[in-house]
């Protein structure tokens, strides 16, 4: 959206209307080596199907197949890839640092109508060269995608941009996420305090708690993201768009009793 050598509009007002800081403008992320990206790949699919492995036994497992891993590099991978195993952790009431820690809301509760709990998650998708970060909103009850949004890096704006278009078209009861800052930014949490939203999020660890987005995030992988090789950021927006339609309008849902998630969402 910057306009280089605009005749009336520098660079640092033009950052200034869109609401970016300009040293973002220059920041390119180091690339990560072949093999690191092929890695990743591999960590992606595996914790994909075993969500319950850390990185001891996805080193065991990278080592049986024939890559010279050690698990110092699978750890620092699987940060950068934003994931951890799906396992009670000890001491789970120690907040995160820079962000205040909400109670988890949903436990013996039943949902049971659209707008009561949405969710929200970041998941690591691949492309040919690099990868990119997705967050998606999810109305519990119906499955039901609010909105979603791709970034090349875990800041906490493509989350709140995401959670803007989502209001657009309701407000929750309750929200739910895990711990991760940027759900934990006074820039996500204003909006749903704003809208009286009743914040809740995981114990530290337990994404089972948020479950529903986890199943979203291996349907979304194993029907679209594994069949793909998108080329750049613009293919996977542009392939992941037509998916999320599909999948709101079109993908029946046995849960469901074999309506859409927007069939759901929109009769209710």
């Amino acid at each position: 959206m910057i306009e280089w050598g605009h005749e009336s509009l520098s660079v640092s007002t033009q950052c200034e209307l869109l609401g970016l800081n300009r040293s973002t403008l220059y920041y390119e992320p180091c690339a990560e080596d072949s093999l690191n990206l092929e890695l990743m790949r591999v960590i992606d699919e595996v914790y994909t199907k075993y969500p319950f492995y850390g990185s001891p036994r996805i080193t065991e497992w990278l080592r049986r197949h024939d890559y010279e891993v050690n698990h110092k590099r699978v750890e620092r991978l699987m940060r950068l890839m934003g994931i951890q195993a799906l396992y009670p952790k000890k001491s789970l009431n120690l907040s995160a640092p820079g962000h205040r820690i909400y109670p988890y809301l949903l436990r013996n509760i039943a949902v049971t109508r659209v707008n009561q709990v949405w969710g929200a998650d970041i998941t690591y998708i691949r492309m040919r060269h690099g990868f990119l970060y997705l967050v998606a909103i999810l109305d519990w009850a119906s499955r039901f995608v609010l909105a979603w949004e791709l970034s090349n890096t875990l800041d906490a704006e493509f989350c709140v941009r995401a959670l803007e278009r989502a209001l657009h078209d309701g407000v929750p009861e309750i929200f739910n996420t895990d711990q991760g800052c940027q759900f934990g930014s006074e820039a996500f949490t204003t909006p749903l305090e704003k809208f009286k939203v009743a914040i809740s999020m995981d114990g530290r660890g337990r994404a089972f708690d948020n479950i529903f987005v986890e199943r979203l995030w291996r349907t979304v992988k194993y029907e679209e993201v594994y069949l793909k090789d998108y080329l750049d950021g613009r293919d996977a927006r542009e392939n992941l768009r037509a998916y999320f339609c599909f999948y709101n309008e079109e993908r029946y849902h046995q849960s469901l009793h074999y309506r859409t998630p927007k069939e759901v969402y929109y009769a209710a």
